[in-house]
C-alpha cells in the first residue's frame, strides 16, 4: 500500500466540475453562525458533486477568509445563493419538486439509517443553527425530519460532521 500523490488522484478542474452532472441534492444552511461550518459544507458539497448550497439569514457568505480556510477553494466550484429567509428558499425548492428534509430532532424524526430516497429524487437537506436548530417556519414546510441516532451525553453533532454523515449516507444508499 502506498499513499497517492495529488497528481495521481485524478481530480477534475473547477471548469470540469461546473460542467459535470450533479446529484439532485442541495443544502440549505439555516442561520449557521460558524464560518468554519459554512466552509466545511462547501467542501463536502464539492466532494459529492451537490447541485447547490443556499446560505440564509445570519449565515456568512464567500468571499471570507474563515470560510476559505475550511472550504479550500470549494466556494469556486460549488454553486451557491444567499437569501434572507430559509423558508422562502424551501418554499421555492418544494415548488420545483424537491423533497424537503430537515436534519432535526422532532417528535416524528426518522433515524437516518432508516431513510431511503429514490435514485433520482430531488432532495433538499436543511441544517440549522448551532444552538437553536432549524427554524420552526422551515420545519412546518418539511416533508421529512431525519436525525442521526446518538447514545452519548450530548445529543447533537457539529454541523460540519452532521453534513458529512448525512450526505454520505444518502449518497451511499442511492
Amino acid at each position: 500500500m502506498k499513499k497517492l500523490k495529488l497528481e495521481e488522484l485524478g481530480r477534475i478542474s473547477i471548469d470540469q466540475f461546473k460542467e459535470a452532472e450533479k446529484i439532485p441534492l442541495c443544502i440549505v444552511l439555516d442561520n449557521v453562525r460558524s464560518l468554519h461550518n459554512v466552509g466545511s459544507a462547501f467542501r463536502t458539497a464539492d466532494a459529492f458533486r451537490i447541485e447547490k448550497i443556499y446560505l440564509t439569514g445570519i449565515t456568512g457568505t464567500p468571499p471570507h477568509r474563515e470560510i476559505h480556510k475550511t472550504a479550500l477553494g470549494a466556494t469556486e466550484s460549488v454553486d451557491w445563493e444567499y437569501a434572507e429567509k430559509a423558508e422562502d428558499i424551501v418554499q421555492r425548492l418544494k415548488a420545483d419538486g424537491y423533497k424537503i428534509i430537515v436534519i432535526e430532532q422532532t417528535d416524528v424524526s426518522t433515524p437516518l439509517q432508516q431513510f431511503a430516497a429514490a435514485k433520482n429524487e430531488k432532495l433538499c437537506l436543511v441544517f440549522g443553527n448551532e444552538i437553536n436548530g432549524v427554524t420552526d417556519e422551515v420545519i412546518a414546510q418539511a416533508d421529512v425530519a431525519l436525525e442521526i441516532p446518538q447514545s452519548g451525553t450530548k445529543h447533537s453533532l457539529n454541523i460540519s460532521v452532521c453534513i458529512g454523515i448525512v450526505v454520505w449516507e444518502i449518497c451511499r444508499n442511492r
